[in-house]
């Protein structure tokens, strides 16, 4: 019964993570010359190359602002849904439209809000006093603004897994709680956050996840600019790959890439298990 999955999940990531491998060991075919072994010559090549160091450095600043932004939002907003209040209908469903949304179509919109002059972002600030500020064209501010777009993209889809398990517990801890005089913080600390930690440690892996594969946003609001001040290692890889159409390199930049993501992963795990409680 097992036999359909194991083979989808051979063909279509084990059996291409291993040809990836070999592949970034060698050079790039190019018309009728064809690939030759170079040895770590492409990643000699990545070593020595500013837009990887940079682009390295950027997805990590990003990383660290989007993960524990949109984990804390999507667990804020959770927590005040889960409550009896009025409205709670609609507002479940406006924090997790933007999650419906398609990547391009967010990007488009979130392109207007950013438009210099005539974006709603100026229009405010211009009612204010205050100067134009070119959000996606300024270097100093370029990443800050794809950030945004990207907490405000997951802290919805984020949110729904919160909400499934503040759900999923036993209403008596409430009643429990409320008899010992126990405040809402001290119960969210010492009783729901810690319950919590399975499904946080799930949201994390998809955050670190979705942190790394960002390149939709990328492409339609800053194309990595200004001077690669937005570009991030996803992207970064789709230029070498299908831009400048050197396989070779990409595929060192992709198991860099995977290693990087399978390191995370497992740090992850390993960290935060002592502290999941499934039961």
């Amino acid at each position: 019964m097992l036999l359909p999955a194991f083979v989808l999940l051979l063909a279509f990531t084990h059996v291409p993570a291993i040809a990836t491998l070999i592949d970034s060991f060698y050079s790039t075919p190019r018309g009728s010359r064809p690939a030759v072994w170079v040895g770590l010559e492409n990643y000699r090549v990545m070593a020595g190359d500013p837009v990887f160091w940079k682009a390295l450095t950027n997805n990590l600043w990003f990383a660290l602002a989007t993960i524990p932004a949109s984990i804390g939002l999507a667990l804020v907003m959770a927590l005040w849904v889960n409550e009896r209040i009025a409205g709670r209908a609609f507002l479940r469903m406006a924090y997790f439209t933007p999650t419906v949304l398609p990547m391009v179509a967010v990007a488009n919109i979130w392109l207007f809000f950013y438009t210099p002059q005539y974006g709603l972002l100026e229009q405010v600030r211009g009612a204010f006093g205050l100067p134009a500020q070119n959000w996606l064209g300024d270097q100093r501010t370029a990443l800050g603004a794809v950030t945004v777009v990207a907490v405000w993209k997951e802290a919805g889809f984020f949110m729904i897994f919160y909400l499934a398990a503040l759900q999923g517990l036993n209403p008596s801890l409430r009643e429990a709680a409320a008899i010992e005089g126990a405040s809402r913080w001290t119960f969210f600390r010492r009783v729901q956050w810690p319950l919590l930690m399975p499904t946080t440690l799930f949201v994390m892996v998809n955050a670190v996840i979705n942190a790394v594969r960002m390149v939709d946003h990328i492409v339609v609001l800053t194309r990595g600019g200004p001077d690669n001040a937005s570009t991030l290692l996803l992207f970064h890889l789709y230029q070498v790959g299908f831009n400048f159409w050197d396989s070779g390199y990409a595929a060192a930049l992709t198991m860099v890439l995977l290693a990087l993501l399978g390191g995370v992963a497992l740090l992850q795990f390993f960290v935060l298990d002592r502290r999941v409680h499934y039961k």
